[in-house]
């Protein structure tokens, strides 16, 4: 069988009419451990996999953290096979309406279709593993990312997000209603350090302030003195190739002019003279010959636009004159012009604007200490407004935070924990350094929570993540989980263990209490009690099989029928005797009426 994207996905019927979403719809898995091929469809409320010791049921639990970024090794590959792949398939859309969620997603290049998530590991037996969420490959820090989001297994170390003390304080805050004090403080914060960042770029920045300022003086100063005007350049060139060659255009002009009028043509004639007697001798042809008149008056307007010439070139040569002291001038003004094109621009325009520019920056550099005062001012009274909202949200906190602390102890002793102590220690952010912007508060508040758990009459409360792993750990979750449902926003919870220890009039309470969370999340458990099994929506057996000499694990998910025969055999063992299916039937009897007696308390709890 094909094991694709999407590949014979079987939607439980009504599933994307349910109330829920981001829960896990399929999870398959090829090739790990002693599963060849496996594909599980699960419900939206409670899913219970029962079966014999060593069927594979924790490998079942793996798979799917290897499939959310847990870490994955070689060894969890079938023998023979170069890889094992596993793949879960999410409906997503709750998280979907989430923004820190789609920015995760996008900055990934993730873009989910029809509100499925999809993701997927391959496991190489060489040791390599590449992560995929919706066909795209990802790193596994973002699959793990990802992964938290969607499923907290308890019982397990991996994405057990109960463990942190940064979801603690979440939780709490859902819990005691200071969720929007909490984010209003957050704004309030994020405001006040981007002033400090302001205010310290510049007092840090003073020195090279200065040496700013001076130096974009001396350029105003050294522009502005320079009284710079467009089209000069050009100018003083032109001026400048006159003066350096003054004596010979004097020479030139006068040589042209003589030539014109001053007699010093051919034959001793000027060339206005030639043209004068020209005229006369074609006034003389015109009398006898009148159809030459045009030619006479063109020579005639000759004479007259030489003779204008002959003036022009005699006032030019009388005119120039040879001044080296201007031409020093002109020299030394195209150097200075010169050298501040070197510096500022290629042109006279471009250095104008430099000027321009400069200036403009040392007013707004001369008005930094006035912005530094103001900052400083800013910085001043944001810092007494955070801290008092903080000191606010603190006492809100430590208030209900009592009530938790009754609440869980009270559904600890109902899940056969005894006198276990659970408390919500308190210390002050100002410990951590906040930010190292002294104000000692972060966009959390002021404080630093953290759950602790005394398992035991007696002894010192320690944090959860010193509690031992195994079935005690997954009960304490279970009773956390059970107070703080409603404001813990991870879709799927998943619970291995957690009946360790416990006999069957407890498992009754431990199987209510997994059944109560399906208001506000889908539930898997792994149990071995039949009064766990009993709650659940969809009964799931795992058995192992030898299949051509080699081991496999089957899963099967169970008609009503097969479902009291496995809850017969749950009870007294095989064979399944009438007196154990009879026992089987009334203890789903129970739960049924448990269950309708529930269900109106259940639908008021999930109104909006």
């Amino acid at each position: 069988m094909a094991l694709g994207l999407h590949a014979g996905l079987a939607t439980p019927a009504g599933w994307f009419a349910s109330k829920r979403g981001s829960m896990l719809l399929e999870l398959a898995i090829r090739d790990l451990a002693i599963i060849r091929e496996l594909r599980l469809s699960f419900e939206p409320g409670l899913n219970a996999l029962t079966g014999e010791t060593g069927a594979g049921k924790s490998i079942i639990i793996d798979a799917l953290g290897a499939a959310l970024g847990a870490r994955a090794s070689a060894d969890l590959v079938r023998t023979g096979a170069s890889k094992a792949w596993v793949e879960a398939v999410f409906d997503a859309r709750d998280l979907l309406g989430r923004e820190d969620f789609r920015a995760l997603l996008e900055e990934a290049g993730i873009e989910p279709e029809d509100g499925l998530l999809i993701l997927a590991r391959d496991i190489s037996a060489s040791g390599r593993s590449t992560a995929r969420v919706c066909g795209r490959t990802v790193p596994i820090s973002v699959l793990t990312e990802i992964g938290r989001r969607l499923v907290d297994i308890h019982g397990q170390s991996e994405h057990l997000s109960l463990l942190r003390p940064e979801t603690q304080l979440d939780l709490l805050d859902r819990f005691a209603g200071t969720w929007p004090e909490r984010q209003e403080l957050a704004e309030r914060v994020r405001e006040y350090r981007r002033a400090w960042r302001a205010y310290t770029q510049l007092v840090s920045e003073e020195r090279e302030r200065a040496q700013r300022v001076d130096l974009l003086r001396f350029q105003v100063q050294e522009i502005t003195a320079a009284r710079l005007q467009p089209g000069e350049e050009e100018a003083l060139v032109r001026e400048r190739s006159l003066l350096a060659n003054a004596e010979r255009l004097a020479s030139l002009a006068q040589e042209a002019y003589s030539l014109l009028a001053g007699g010093d043509g051919e034959g001793g004639l000027s060339a206005v003279d030639a043209l004068r007697l020209a005229t006369v001798r074609l006034e003389e042809l015109c009398q006898l010959d009148s159809e030459q008149r045009a030619l006479a008056g063109q020579v005639l307007e000759a004479t007259y636009a030489l003779e204008e010439a002959a003036r022009e070139l005699r006032s030019y040569a009388e005119s120039v004159e040879a001044d080296p002291e201007r031409l020093a001038a002109v020299e030394d003004r195209l150097a200075l012009i010169k050298q501040l094109k070197r510096k500022y621009g290629s042109t006279i325009e471009e250095v104008l604007e430099h000027a321009r520019r400069a200036a403009a920056e040392l007013e707004r550099l001369d008005t930094s200490e006035e912005e530094a005062a103001r900052l400083r001012s800013q910085i001043d009274e944001l810092a007494a407004e955070i801290r008092a909202r903080a000191e606010r949200l603190s006492q809100r906190r430590r208030a209900r935070a009592a009530e938790l602390e009754r609440q869980v102890e009270e559904a600890m002793r109902l899940l056969n924990m005894g006198r276990a102590e659970f408390v919500v220690a308190f210390r002050t952010s100002s410990e951590d350094n906040a930010g190292g912007d002294r104000l000692g508060v972060d966009e959390t508040g002021a404080d630093r929570i953290e759950f602790l758990i005394a398992p035991n009459a007696g002894q010192e409360p320690r944090p959860l993540a010193r509690i031992a792993s195994g079935g005690e750990t997954a009960r304490l979750m279970l009773a956390i989980k059970s107070i703080l449902s409603e404001v813990d926003e991870t879709a799927t919870l998943v619970f291995d263990e957690v009946d360790v220890g416990i006999g069957g009039r407890s498992g009754q309470v431990v199987g209510e209490r997994l059944w109560s969370l399906t208001d506000r999340h889908q539930v898997i458990v792994i149990s071995h009690l039949p009064q766990i099994a009993a709650f659940a929506e969809a009964h799931f057996r795992i058995a192992k099989e030898e299949v051509r000499g080699v081991a496999e694990t089957r899963v099967t998910r169970l008609s009503e029928e097969e479902r009291i025969d496995e809850l017969a055999a749950m009870l007294d063992g095989l064979p399944v005797t009438p007196q154990s299916r009879a026992n089987a039937e009334a203890m789903l009897e129970r739960v049924r009426h448990l269950k309708a007696r529930r269900a109106p308390l259940a639908a008021a709890r999930s109104r909006p």
